[in-house]
């Protein structure tokens, strides 16, 4: 009873590590969507694709909580190779 609950709970409901937590699961294997991901010249170009696969999983993510959830936080950075802080000047 407890897995069938889990199965009807909307995922939107969810904290954003675990929404993103079943994005990142769904991708594995999603042969065009990590084509589309590899083609991306930057982070804001994979937020975008990211954003229609959450909007096609119902996942509900914003662009701001990609931005700054583990694992795709860090896709970005490497992406965009760019500091996540700056100490100093």
């Amino acid at each position: 009873m407890g897995r069938q609950r889990a199965l009807d709970m909307d995922p939107r409901s969810l904290s954003p590590f675990r929404r993103v937590a079943l994005l990142v699961r769904a991708l594995d294997g999603a042969k065009k969507t990590n084509q589309a991901l590899a083609r991306c010249s930057d982070g804001e170009e994979m937020l975008d694709v990211l954003l229609g696969a959450s909007q096609k999983l119902k996942l509900g993510l914003t662009r701001e909580e990609l931005r700054n959830t583990p694992p795709i936080r860090d896709w970005v950075w490497w992406k965009n190779k760019e500091a996540l802080i700056t100490i100093g000047k």
